[in-house]
């Protein structure tokens, strides 16, 4: 637990990913055991679909976002929250947003794989620079085989 008297808290990383969702689902577990709170964190980011200057909405990608996220969220847990679950989705490189949300965190949980580029294949690139750089314990959950 971090803190004298706070609720021990888990950080979970979700991207619509299989691996994410099984994540999600296992954070969830185990904040049951740890009788812990639950920060279910999303990230974002304008994608250019040309070499050029973005021309999308932000507001657009950001509803967009937030109906995933929500979507997601609602998929892996359905009604089934044994623990309180917080939601938080920032617009920025992931691996920036989870870091920072599991700063204070006793545990953050990411899947083994996202939808990443195939540069990112085995183990992604997110995963790996949580478990290297994140200030708490970090498990990552492969997806169901």
């Amino acid at each position: 637990m971090t803190g004298n008297d706070s609720t021990a808290r888990v950080v979970v990383g979700i991207d619509g990913s299989p691996s994410s969702q099984a994540a999600l689902r296992w954070a969830v577990q185990q904040a049951s055991l740890m009788g812990a709170t639950v920060d279910v964190v999303g990230a974002w980011e304008a994608t250019p679909l040309f070499a050029g200057p973005t021309v999308v909405d932000p507001t657009l990608e950001a509803e967009t976002a937030r109906r995933r996220f929500d979507q997601e969220i609602a998929g892996a847990l359905g009604d089934d929250r044994p623990v309180e679950v917080r939601e938080r989705l920032v617009r920025g490189n992931a691996a920036d947003v989870l870091l920072e949300a599991a700063t204070g965190a006793d545990l953050l949980v990411v899947g083994s794989r996202g939808h990443g580029t195939f540069a990112r294949a085995l183990l992604g690139s997110v995963s790996t620079r949580c478990a290297m750089h994140a200030s708490c314990p970090v498990v990552i959950v492969r997806p169901p085989s």
